[in-house]
């Protein structure tokens, strides 16, 4: 049996009687490195406010306090965050795991629908929202139940919210900090952090409509340490010049909150680190050069369309990126040649990738310390703990340098799909996850993606389920069938297409009208992007075929499409290449 894991060495002790917040903030691990007690954990890019590790404890345990005595918010029960990052969602987060809560954090460029439907396949019982998403927040609490006095400002950055919603969490804060405890935090019982429910983290899986992943709180604390072990936090490697991470570094914190490589790497992971996290609540390219040079930033986390503006923006000359000493890229593939051209961009930094998704709560794999530029292509190596197959299509395993489908475990696995039997059995399988990723490892490693076998897009690092889309389009009077497809963008790494065929009164129109053609092609682009968020609408546009191919028990024929859309893509492309 041909079985891959890891080339860093043994995975330390991961406890399994605490809270990933009891960890955070209450513990102490050998592999965490000791913080300057001046080194603030966050900064509030647009004032420069500091956050101490006192003042976010404190915060913690006054808002918890505070749910637990306005709305008795308990074990088990789910509080959603609704917010671009904020230097309180840290604090939302882990006073909601102080009450043994479980948190499920939304993008908050949801509509009130998409909302809904993660409120309600969750079960929250509470909404803390940014003040600017309060109207989709209580347009989607209606929808599902949840009064307006459970709606919870994040802060009154807007002005006065409306009367009949909560107070806001610093009200709350204060609240809480001026009442005796209300509540009890428990300790653990010994293995039962990897069982209790932390996150409901919604990834879109294999297909159709996103699904709630039970993540418990044993998985983002193992996978802390398992990166702290690849990287040999406390151990002297080297010197302390060319050590990837130190206690004072400074990180960028403008990755998503909501995404499971922001809530895991980027908070928990380099907090454990010791570093400090500038945190932007929205990513504009000038405003992160300025950052970066503002706040002496070190540490860069970002995903293949950051690293496009970093290697093409002509912004980019202005600024002075040499005391930048880490780059991890990470939520979808990046090129050899993007990688190659970063490095003249920022000279003296490691550069290199990570894989993971939400199943595995989050990193597989990073590029090690034997690289200071990771393996051109490469996701990175196997971290400690993680054990690897490469399953081939015959079902039989791959050795080192063949090709198939990556399937893992480790101590940081999700456990389920919530209430999803068919989609866990097709993904969590005795304890390994599929993860639809076709793949190969070399025999030095490194960790390859070749391609995907399951449906999903990535788009600009989000996960897209042409499902989703094709249910919605199906919904419009002129479309009689169709099938969504992703092709290649250099920004985003890939966007939807829509193959579409139309409705016997449609397709009239577009044959006795030369024009119609294209007005119904933007009218059924406009119905996206009126009704999903933005990384779903039809960027790559709309395409009118006869007939979708389906086979002979009507499953769509997506792989024929895919072809037919990169022929497409390249006809387009020689069409421009003649113009210059």
């Amino acid at each position: 049996m041909t079985e891959f894991v890891s080339l860093s060495g043994p995975l330390p002790h991961v406890p399994d009687d605490v809270t990933l917040v009891q960890f955070i903030l209450d513990a102490t691990h050998p592999s965490r490195p000791l913080r300057h007690p001046d080194s603030p954990w966050l900064i509030e890019d647009a004032t420069g406010r500091t956050v101490s590790f006192e003042e976010i404890r404190t915060r913690v345990w006054g808002l918890a306090n505070a749910l637990s005595l306005k709305w008795d918010i308990r074990e088990d029960e789910v509080v959603c965050i609704f917010s671009p990052n904020h230097v309180d969602y840290p604090v939302a987060l882990w006073a909601t795991h102080r009450l043994g809560a479980i948190v499920t954090a939304a993008n908050p460029a949801f509509g009130a629908d998409e909302l809904a439907y993660q409120l309600t396949t969750a079960k929250a019982v509470a909404i803390i929202a940014h003040p600017a998403f309060l109207s989709a927040a209580l347009g989607a609490a209606k929808l599902v139940g949840i009064p307006p006095s459970r709606v919870i400002p994040l802060d009154a950055s807007a002005g006065p919210a409306p009367s009949n919603v909560a107070p806001n969490v610093d009200e709350l804060i204060k609240f809480g900090l001026a009442n005796k405890a209300n509540f009890q935090e428990r300790r653990l019982n010994p293995g039962e952090a990897k069982t209790k429910l932390a996150f409901l983290s919604f990834s879109s899986g294999t297909t159709g409509k996103p699904k709630a992943v039970e993540i418990p709180h044993f998985s983002p604390i193992a996978n802390i340490i398992q990166k702290a072990a690849h990287y040999k936090f406390n151990e002297p490697y080297t010197t302390w010049e060319n050590m990837r991470f130190r206690p004072g570094d400074v990180a960028t914190a403008v990755l998503p909150m909501f995404h499971i490589y922001g809530l895991i790497v980027n908070i928990h992971f380099l907090l454990f680190a010791g570093q400090t996290l500038v945190v932007t609540p929205k990513f504009e390219f000038t405003k992160y050069l300025d950052s970066i040079v503002k706040y002496r930033i070190t540490h860069l986390l970002v995903v293949p369309p950051m690293v496009l503006l970093l290697c093409k923006h002509p912004a980019v000359k202005k600024y002075d990126l040499s005391h930048v000493r880490f780059v991890l890229c990470g939520a979808a593939p990046l090129s050899a040649q993007l990688v190659s051209q970063l490095v003249k961009v920022i000279p003296n930094a490691y550069i290199g990738q990570g894989y993971g998704m939400t199943e595995t709560a989050t990193t597989v794999a990073l590029f090690p310390l034997s690289q200071k530029i990771g393996t051109p292509g490469s996701a990175g190596q196997l971290v400690p703990g993680v054990r690897a197959r490469v399953v081939k299509e015959d079902g039989s395993l791959a050795a080192a340098g063949e090709q198939g489908e990556l399937v893992v475990t480790g101590p940081s696995m999700a456990m389920r799909y919530s209430n999803n039997e068919q989609g866990t059995k097709e993904t969590f399988v005795d304890g390994w996850v599929r993860t639809g990723d076709e793949v190969i490892i070399d025999k030095n490693g490194d960790l390859f993606i070749v391609d995907r076998l399951k449906e999903i897009m990535k788009v600009r690092g989000f996960q897209v389920a042409p499902a989703e889309l094709e249910g919605h389009l199906l919904t419009h009077p002129d479309i009689a069938d169709t099938c969504v497809v992703g092709i290649p963008d250099e920004y985003s790494g890939e966007v939807p297409l829509a193959f579409v065929s139309l409705q016997p009164h449609a397709a009239r129109r577009v044959a006795s009208d030369s024009k119609e053609a294209d007005v119904l092609k933007a009218n059924i682009a406009k119905f996206v992007t009126d009704h999903k968020v933005y990384y779903k609408r039809l960027a790559g546009g709309v395409v009118f075929l006869d007939a979708i191919p389906k086979n002979p028990s009507g499953k769509l024929l997506r792989r024929v499409l895919r072809d037919q859309a990169k022929k497409l893509v390249a006809a387009k492309s020689s069409q421009q290449k003649s113009k210059l």
